[in-house]
């Protein structure tokens, strides 16, 4: 455990679980001798937890009660409404801080790179995701439920997380969280069928077995996977022999190659749909289809189209096919694999060597991998390097963020301030009777929620 002459004093940006995992070992391993602060361009803290967990997932965004006790640990603080390369710039905090961890995510969708992918209807999961997670920047999106049919790209959990959505009425979501604006246009969907698409086979599937499970118990939808999809070459049928994940998978994808019984198809139907790889977009003014051609491994297990196309009439397109992390500004990137350079979360300069006081955890550090308990090891792994890099070295400290936030005329949102919005949603849920919560969605109501006094 590092002992420090004085306590050290470290800004962690981003208050998502990397961001608030950080804060906690960095409490734990210097037994409280530390100074953090917490920032997020939110007002909310928690990240993915309160804007990316499915809001029907409620065991996992449980979690946000143990990051609660984290920012209510003495020494930790809570900055929201503050925003790097707004408010603050990376000179800043080298200026106020012994050390800084970006905790920043995977911000951002990768792009198909197709035809039509810029056309009306086709639409990044996340902008999804963020509209019924009740995201303020997605808070005015609006999404064509008129149509009948869609295709959602991808078959890892973010994509069985969009199907499950679509899929469920409007009444189905009534006890969760989701902002009533997106209850009210859920309950106007006109969505018959939802086909989910992955470039590979069964056995090369990321969504865990339990998520594919949820979507084969949605008692108003239908659930049907081709048989033919279900044949496995030699390399996967071993994989489905060795590996306990793509066994799981492909037991309960099994289950799917029955035709549903007409008794289920009440609302909607989902089609799970191996072997294809979008080709293009088809439209002229909007989504009207989207092409697939049919694709194999090829001997070095590397996905191969077949030349046989077909095309899907769907009205809309989901894309899910992976999160990237965005640069910040002045802090080292690679291009190639989306994430800040570093070794064990010390950030790595052009040169290779390390970049002084200067460190990351979560995505941005490792990519988009790992479930949300991967970033308690990552964060961990991160501060003590740290640690040992600050202990026993002169501060580089010029000034407090206290005086640096009045000097700019800043009103950042504090933890007290959080909570008075945590209430305000509590009550609302009250007074609609809908379950825990009901998110507040829109920046100005957020604010003045934060803002209230007893």
């Amino acid at each position: 455990m590092a002992r420090m002459a004085q306590p050290v004093r470290v800004a962690v940006i981003g208050s998502g679980p990397a961001g608030i995992y950080a804060a906690e070992a960095l409490v734990k391993q210097t037994d409280g001798d530390v100074r953090v602060d917490v920032f997020d361009r939110l007002p909310t803290p928690y990240g993915l937890v309160r804007y990316g967990v499915a809001p029907d997932h409620k065991s996992i965004k449980s979690i946000a009660r143990y990051l609660q006790k984290v920012l209510e640990t003495p020494g930790v603080r809570f900055f929201g409404c503050v925003e790097l390369g707004r408010d603050l710039t990376r000179a800043d905090l080298l200026d106020c801080y012994d050390a800084v961890i970006y905790s920043t995510g995977a911000m951002v969708d990768r792009h198909m790179r197709i035809p039509g992918e810029d056309l009306p209807g086709s639409i990044a999961a996340t902008d999804f995701v963020n509209w019924y997670c009740g995201h303020p920047d997605a808070a005015d999106h609006e999404f064509d439920l008129s149509v009948e049919e869609v295709a959602v790209i991808g078959v890892g959990n973010v994509a069985v997380d969009v199907v499950r959505i679509l899929a469920k009425t409007a009444d189905e979501l009534r006890e969760t969280d989701v902002p009533e604006q997106v209850i009210e246009a859920l309950s106007g969907s006109r969505v018959k069928r939802v086909h989910m698409i992955g470039r590979r086979g069964p056995a090369q599937a990321k969504f865990t077995t339990k998520e594919a499970r949820e979507l084969g118990e949605l008692p108003n939808a239908g659930i049907h996977v081709s048989p033919e999809d279900m044949d496995l070459d030699p390399a996967s049928a071993e994989l489905a022999e060795s590996d306990r994940h793509v066994r799981g998978n492909v037991k309960v994808l099994n289950t799917w190659t029955a035709e549903p019984p007409a008794d289920r198809l009440r609302l909607r139907r989902i089609d799970v749909r191996f072997w294809r790889a979008p080709a293009e977009i088809v439209g002229t003014d909007r989504v009207e289809g989207l092409r697939l051609e049919k694709t194999r491994l090829d001997d070095n297990g590397r996905v191969t189209g077949t030349g046989e196309f077909e095309t899907l009439p769907v009205g809309m397109v989901l894309r899910s096919v992976g999160y990237q992390s965005v640069p910040l500004d002045g802090v080292p990137f690679d291009e190639r694999t989306h994430t800040v350079p570093n070794e064990g979360g010390r950030i790595l300069g052009p040169d290779g060597s390390p970049v002084p006081r200067e460190y990351v955890a979560g995505w941005i550090k490792r990519g988009p991998t790992g479930v949300v308990g991967t970033n308690k090891s990552d964060a961990a792994e991160t501060v003590r390097n740290l640690l040992e890099d600050v202990s026993g070295s002169p501060t580089g400290r010029k000034l407090t963020i206290e005086e640096l936030l009045e000097s700019r005329g800043l009103r950042v949102v504090t933890y007290d301030d959080w909570l008075n919005l945590d209430a305000a949603e509590i009550a609302l849920a009250r007074r609609l009777d809908r379950g825990e919560r009901v998110k507040l969605a829109r920046w100005e109501a957020m604010t003045s929620a934060c803002r209230r006094r007893e």
